[in-house]
């Protein structure tokens, strides 16, 4: 009865405020408005502030404008009205002209006057003469108002004028004191939402930015919707162009309504001015136009997703304002949707808000994969795969960066659908389930591996990298799934590979081994929680077979004690991977003609002329360095890691004029490192962010030295570019411990990288001045890992 009852509390918590809303409208909607009202005027208020007026002033300043410029609006309108309603009556002979020849048109012959008449005949005959006969004739009746004194009349204004008069007083009242006291309310409503002050800020920034950029963008569609539209109909000729093209602009902040209410003004009055009808269909023709370049180009160019609102919630919410409110109610939907939206994000009774009123999806990509396999729809779950894809790649790509999304795509969408797979496997999934989910994964690899086919083989290619490469599941139709994923990565990747449709069976069947005898070496997928029995038994059986056999294990549900340093010993393979992306790099790592060691990252056709540049932008010039080392120091602190640096790649070698990583034994006291052993050179090729969640794991870095002496684990590095989008270097951060960054930590670590970018090039434009020096810490500052050393020797 628990659930029951949580719901008929939530459903009765809810009629009571929509009864709230409905009843306390006189007063919610001027505080509404308002508030909206203030969020279009804080910016102007803050601006005044920062030069130099006080707070009051300020906002007598912007409200005094504001009001100014509504009244000659206001009035400008309303004499432009008042000449409308004085030649109004000229047009009456062609309104009654085209009503004439509109009657005689629809009166005319047509083409369903046979079949008219012939019904009329028809139902003749079947009523007969004793049929029903014509109804009499009711008497009319005009009732005559009654004439009202003028005092009367007066009052009955008065009443009329009054209630907008005092709405709008209560407006102006409220927006001044908003302006006035908004650090204050700000306070109040931080301290409403629980001591969380954390959460209570980061809702309340995301309200103002997204209700404050909604009406921005809204303000900006209106005005590239009116002006157009007052330019153009005043070349058509239609009077009071202006008029029209000021009411069109005001009346689109009225979701879907308005711009048609705007409309029928121009078209009324193009129909009565002109004659003819060419006015009319220009008139027509126009507005058309407008509008399917507003909706179709500038509003998704300009919104984008700044509101967070699907379609349909903006729909539903502006019926339901509008009932509640009435056409108020239907101005303000958005912004108080929104509102809701973000307290459904931040306040956990009320995420069902987001679920409902959000864009965002509400299913992350491995369960919509998942939910389209066992629905049986493949076609769209290969659309949602090659849209993600398509996403990753630029318009045009390069086969290693279509590798890289593919391989993407299988990490982070196909891989995670078969985990879900397997833990619902002996649990909810029916047979018919999991029917469906193999034969729509078999489709779907298909149909990937023919979108994206692997690039074909040199003319000549070295055995050392063309080495035989063989997939295979190891016990169920999952793990055989995933093989096949592995085999197509690795093919996009350059390996000569091959797989096993169906998974091993404990009897190691014959058909199976047949393929084997050039094989290198074996890559063996595994999605059992627990398989270190079976993957002893399989190693064992395939050792005796092929003693030189390397295998490769990939497990995609690895429990933490599978990933210790000598786990790889025990099950007798050669190496473990958890990813995709750490399978291509094992198996390139054990296939190459060299392996163990740091492996350098490829150098560019273009390196050179990145080297020209860095050393013409001024950014290795000595006075740099307290300002990159300020900025080091804050990422550092920021993202709560002991070590951040600042990397300029040159063409051997890596200049370090800020970091915060120790001094390497024996490194010198140069500020840098060799660009072989350096992870930022690997940023530079990439011209793309890198994070390396587990340096330990990754076969490239997992040998270096001054990584292993520093005992750095993680890295995240993206790229620092000059004005004319050149990658110069990185600027990273790193940990001694495995981790990874959210989405929102890599926004943040760009704009650091673009606030740095900024710095530089702009001192770069200014000579030093001869005395400059590096800056040093202040007395009494703070001493730890975070602020780290000086710049000094770099490790990466």
């Amino acid at each position: 009865m628990l659930p029951a009852l949580r719901m008929l509390v939530g459903m009765l918590i809810a009629a009571l405020v929509i009864v709230a809303l409905f009843f306390g409208r006189d007063l919610l909607v001027p505080l509404a408005l308002a508030m909206l009202l203030g969020f279009l005027l804080d910016p102007a208020v803050s601006r005044l502030k920062r030069w130099g007026l006080s707070r009051m002033g300020a906002t007598l300043v912007v409200v005094a404008i504001t009001l100014c410029a509504l009244g000659g609006m206001g009035a400008y309108l309303t004499n432009q009205v008042s000449q409308l309603s004085a030649d109004l009556p000229t047009y009456q002979s062609t309104i009654r002209t085209k009503l004439r020849e509109l009657h005689k048109y629809v009166s005319g012959p047509s083409v369903w006057d046979g079949a008219r008449k012939t019904y009329d005949a028809v139902e003749k005959e079947i009523v007969g003469p004793s049929g029903r006969q014509p109804a009499p004739r009711v008497q009319r009746v005009e009732i005559q108002p009654t004439e009202l004194k003028p005092l009367a009349q007066f009052t009955a204004w008065l009443d009329r004028v009054s209630e907008p008069v005092l709405m709008a007083g209560i407006v102006l009242l409220f927006v001044v004191l908003i302006l006035l006291d908004r650090d204050d309310l700000r306070d109040r409503l931080i301290r409403l939402m629980g001591g969380n002050l954390h959460l209570a800020t980061n809702a309340l920034d995301e309200a103002s930015q997204r209700i404050g950029r909604y009406l921005r963008m809204q303000f900006i569609v209106n005005a590239s919707y009116g002006v157009p539209m007052a330019v153009g109909l005043w070349f058509i000729g239609v009077p009071g162009a202006i008029l029209w093209g000021v009411v069109a602009a005001i009346m689109r902040f009225v979701p879907y309504v308005g711009p048609m209410i705007s409309a029928l003004f121009p078209l009324a009055l193009a129909f009565a001015v002109d004659p003819g009808w060419n006015m009319f269909l220009w008139t027509l023709g126009l507005i058309l136009l407008l509008e399917l370049i507003s909706n179709n180009v500038i509003e998704p160019w300009l919104y984008g997703t700044s509101t967070g609102l699907s379609t349909i919630s903006i729909i539903v919410s502006a019926t339901f304002w509008t009932a509640l409110w009435g056409p108020v109610g239907l101005m303000l939907s958005t912004p108080l949707t929104v509102c809701l939206l973000v307290l459904g994000r931040y306040l956990p009774a009320l995420q069902f808000m987001e679920v409902l009123l959000g864009n965002a999806p509400v299913l992350d990509a491995p369960h919509r994969l998942y939910q389209r396999l066992l629905g049986g729809d493949v076609e769209e779950a290969i659309e949602l795969c090659t849209d993600t894809v398509e996403a990753l790649v630029p318009a045009k790509s390069t086969p290693g960066q279509v590798s890289d999304a593919v391989t993407r795509l299988y990490d982070d969408v196909v891989m995670p659908a078969l985990r879900v797979a397997t833990s619902h496997h002996t649990g909810a999934a029916t047979a018919a389930h999991r029917l469906r989910l193999a034969q729509g994964m078999d489709l779907l690899l298909g149909e990937l591996a023919e979108q994206y086919p692997a690039r074909a083989a040199e003319p000549a290619p070295a055995p050392a990298r063309r080495a035989r490469v063989h997939c295979v599941g190891a016990r169920w139709e999952v793990d055989a799934l995933a093989a096949t994923a592995m085999a197509h990565a690795l093919a996009l990747g350059g390996q000569a590979v091959s797989h096993s449709p169906h998974a091993l069976t404990a009897r190691m069947q014959a058909p199976e081994e047949r393929n084997w005898q050039d094989t290198e070496l074996l890559c063996l997928s595994v999605f059992t929680p627990q398989p270190q029995a079976q993957v002893r038994q399989i190693c064992r059986r395939l050792r005796r077979r092929w003693p030189g056999l390397r295998i490769v294990l990939a497990l995609w549900n690895a429990p933490p004690e599978l990933l210790a340093e000598n786990a790889a010993q025990q099950l007798g393979v050669d190496a473990i991977a958890t990813s995709v992306r750490e399978l291509l790099l094992r198996c390139d790592a054990l296939l190459a003609p060299t392996p163990g060691g740091p492996r350098a990252a490829p150098v560019g056709e273009g390196d050179a002329a990145r080297v020209v540049a860095l050393k013409a932008s001024g950014w290795l010039e000595p006075s740099h360095t307290e300002d990159i080392h300020e900025m080091v120091v804050q990422a550092a602190n920021a993202f709560h890691v002991p070590f951040a640096q600042v990397s300029l790649v040159d063409a051997d070698w890596v200049h370090t004029p800020g970091t915060l990583l120790p001094p390497a034994g024996g490194a010198g006291e140069a500020n840098g490192l060799e660009r072989a052993l350096s992870v930022c050179s690997y940023v530079v090729h990439q011209d793309n962010d890198l994070q390396v969640e587990d340096i330990a794991r990754d076969p490239r870095f997992a040998d270096n030295p001054m990584l292993q002496a520093a005992q750095v684990r993680f890295y995240a590095g993206v790229p620092l570019r000059d004005r004319h989008g050149m990658v110069l270097g990185s600027f990273c951060i790193m940990d001694t411990q495995p981790r990874s960054l959210a989405a929102s930590e890599f926004a943040l670590l760009h704009d650091m990288a673009r606030q740095l970018q900024a710095t530089l090039s702009t001192s770069a434009e200014v000579p030093p001045p001869p005395d400059s020096g590096t800056r040093h810490e202040a007395d009494g500052q703070p001493s730890g890992p975070l602020l780290g050393p000086s710049p000094g020797p770099a490790l990466v």
